[in-house]
């Protein structure tokens, strides 16, 4: 069996980040990556404006006098237009163009105001309180590099330039489909034997959360020519193709020998648990296939540990895995050699800062239950056995993820 690492190495190395661009609204741009540097477009600021509430005056002007007259006003918006003349002030908002013969601006608080007067009770520095045309930035300057990840700020930093639309790449698009004639649709009749699926939804959940397009197929009856259609279909549409359920050997799971007929699939037993059993190819040149077990926990599991790995690199990140922690396990964890173990535990960090963790009981990989209820996966080494409370343990939080 293959190792979790080996089996995550060989897909990674089949995957080549996407290169198609976009262009999209400002609004849509937020998450996602620019794919050529933007340069400004003006100034900023664009003229010299106040940094205060205030009076704007000129400073020679003190040698003489600490008296001004207030010849008028300059708001955001609404400047002063007029001239000023030798011991005259404007009455200044913060953002306020500056007029042409003041160069500087002091503080209402500095001041005592009398009618149309005011008198000076502190004197600023020459040029104090004023903000000049390009002293945060210059136009033609890089305004954001490319490769970004554009956040909130970038968008208002892209608007104070007046620009309404950025090029992205284009997100990968991801389809996905549950097999199983046993599976239904919530609001259908289960009959005997049948189960409510609830791989599309944890599926949905976990994708949700990757800045990808869903396309979620719906359930796919346990019949070759409805998997073959739906194979055809799905990877006509999208980039990534993600099935659970019918990558085993019985004999009525089609997923892996339609794969070997449409495409090109490696079906391997990982020595992971849960999800042991993983399929994984291509449906055609561009469009990535991963066969997921049936089993909940398993298709929440595979998919963090194999599929989201894949995904990242697809959208061009750079970091691919999830990171560790050192904890204290509170609780005993019953384990056999021979594959590395993903239990579902329930971390905290303690009032000396020490992580701690301690399992949520039973962890088949039937139990969704074990996985709303953890925070995170306590990953347990190939050769380890059970271990007593007390023991140092790796915990993997995915609160966040799902």
């Amino acid at each position: 069996m293959l190792s979790v690492e080996q089996a995550r190495d060989a897909i990674l190395q089949t995957v080549r980040p996407l290169t198609a661009t976009e262009r999209v609204g400002l609004r849509q741009s937020l998450g996602r990556i620019l794919v050529t540097d933007v340069l400004a477009r003006l100034d900023v600021p664009a003229y010299r404006n106040s940094a205060m509430d205030g009076y704007a005056f000129r400073h020679v002007d003190t040698d003489l006098y600490q008296r001004f007259q207030v010849a008028g006003i300059s708001l955001a918006g609404h400047p002063f237009h007029g001239d000023l003349d030798v011991g005259q002030c404007v009455r200044i908002m913060t953002g306020a163009l500056v007029p042409v013969d003041a160069d500087t601006v002091v503080m209402q608080e500095h001041v005592t105001r009398e009618g149309d007067s005011i008198t000076l009770q502190r004197t600023p520095k020459p040029g104090a309180n004023v903000r000049h045309p390009g002293e945060d930035l210059r136009g033609g300057e890089t305004l954001l590099p490319a490769s970004r990840k554009l956040n909130a700020a970038d968008l208002g930093l892209l608007a104070s330039q007046g620009i309404s639309e950025a090029d992205v790449l284009r997100r990968p698009r991801i389809a996905f489909f549950s097999t199983g004639d046993e599976l239904k649709g919530i609001g259908e009749t289960l009959q005997p034997g049948d189960v409510y699926d609830s791989n599309r939804y944890t599926l949905f959940g976990m994708l949700s959360k990757l800045d990808v397009d869903i396309l979620d197929m719906g359930v796919i009856p346990d019949q070759p020519q409805a998997v073959e259609h739906a194979f055809a279909q799905a990877s006509r549409l999208a980039d990534v193709v993600i099935t659970s359920g019918g990558v085993s050997v019985g004999d009525a799971d089609y997923v892996t020998d339609t794969l070997r007929k449409t495409g090109s699939v490696d079906f391997w037993k990982i020595a992971v648990k849960p999800g042991k059993p993983l399929a994984f190819g291509k449906l055609n040149e561009d469009c990535l296939f991963f066969g997921l077990p049936g089993n909940p926990v398993s298709v929440m599991a595979t998919f963090l540990l194999f599929a989201r790995p894949a995904i990242l690199k697809l959208r061009g990140r750079k970091r691919h895995t999830l990171p560790e922690y050192l904890a204290i396990c509170d609780t005993p964890i019953y384990k056999s050699p021979g594959r590395k173990d993903y239990q579902r535990g329930v971390y905290r960090i303690d009032e000396q800062g020490q992580w701690r963790v301690s399992t949520t009981g039973g962890q088949g990989s039937h139990i969704l239950r074990s996985m709303s209820a953890a925070n995170c996966f306590i990953a347990l080494p190939l050769l380890s056995g059970n271990l007593e409370a007390g023991a140092r343990v790796s915990v993997i939080p995915f609160t966040d993820l799902l």
